[in-house]
């Protein structure tokens, strides 16, 4: 992993994110502070990390798309602010800080979350030198994977599941909603911004499926062994949930194994591309090495 790459695309992120909240000019400032709160909480940005990886992956220059990446961050970051309320996962601390309830009060925190989706889609909307059409189908990918047949979608079935022992095919219906569609949609975006073949989308598409999923799996197992101090949340919270998971619906050598059964799957999705699809694969593999 090129972490010289990696840590200039953060800050190209964060400058961009902190000019398009422009909290000196909001109409209420408590709300722009709630909303800068969580996005400026830090956190990996993988998501606009991989809208800039995919369009690199088909040829185009991938920091010109920031713009847009930045709108993916945004709706990230809301539906962290609302899986985190008492109604949901009720959590307490996201990232090592307080949730954003727990700052500014349940009614804010979801104010905050409906402004962070809202605005959103303003922000794609602003990327500069994309045909309008091409926009559209962006604005398209990340509708679908925010809306009922994607992230909220897959939460409803998470909520509906607690305390139950769901079969693996519910468990991968459930995730590919919930954390994958995210990851599909930023992928697909980039390739698209970045003006894909159709089979260049089609191989990035397996491998955002194939991403998102030993995303997924590597997130359970770090609930399982992770260190609380790295992670920024308490451990076990599936178990405390009764969630089911891909370590409790197998064991943790099976979810371990399946996680680079998966991770492989995705380098092979990537065979088409050269070097310019490099930090793609450094991204999938590095997911077997994350501690949080």
């Amino acid at each position: 992993m090129d972490k010289t790459q990696w840590n200039e695309r953060i800050k190209l992120i964060e400058a961009a994110l902190l000019k398009e909240l422009g909290a000196e000019t909001a109409l209420v400032p408590r709300l722009a502070e709630s909303m800068e709160y969580s996005l400026m909480a830090g956190g990996k940005r993988l998501r606009p990390i991989l809208v800039m990886a995919a369009a690199d992956a088909v040829g185009a220059r991938g920091t010109d798309f920031v713009q847009a990446a930045c709108g993916i961050e945004m709706i990230h970051t809301y539906s962290l602010i609302h899986d985190d309320l008492p109604a949901m996962d009720n959590d307490d601390y996201r990232r090592g800080k307080l949730t954003n309830h727990k700052v500014f009060g349940e009614a804010l925190a979801i104010l905050a979350g409906d402004a962070l989706l809202t605005q959103a889609f303003e922000v794609i909307l602003r990327q500069q030198g994309v045909p309008a059409q091409v926009l559209l189908e962006v604005l398209r990918e990340m509708s679908i994977a925010a809306g009922p047949n994607g992230m909220v979608g897959g939460q409803v079935i998470d909520m509906l599941s607690e305390g139950k022992r769901i079969s693996m095919e519910e468990l991968r219906k459930m995730h590919m909603g919930k954390t994958g569609a995210l990851f599909r949609a930023a992928i697909r975006s980039g390739a698209i911004l970045g003006g894909a073949s159709e089979a260049q989308l089609a191989a990035l598409t397996t491998y955002a499926d194939c991403f998102g999923l030993a995303f997924q799996i590597t997130d359970d197992i770090l609930d399982v062994v992770g260190d609380e101090a790295v992670i920024g949340k308490p451990v076990g919270s599936d178990e405390r949930n009764e969630k089911s998971t891909y370590v409790t619906l197998t064991s943790l050598d099976e979810a371990k194994k399946l996680a680079a059964d998966t991770v492989q799957q995705a380098l092979e999705a990537l065979e088409i591309f050269g070097d310019e699809a490099k930090f793609l694969r450094d991204l999938v593999k590095m997911l077997l090495e994350r501690n949080k």
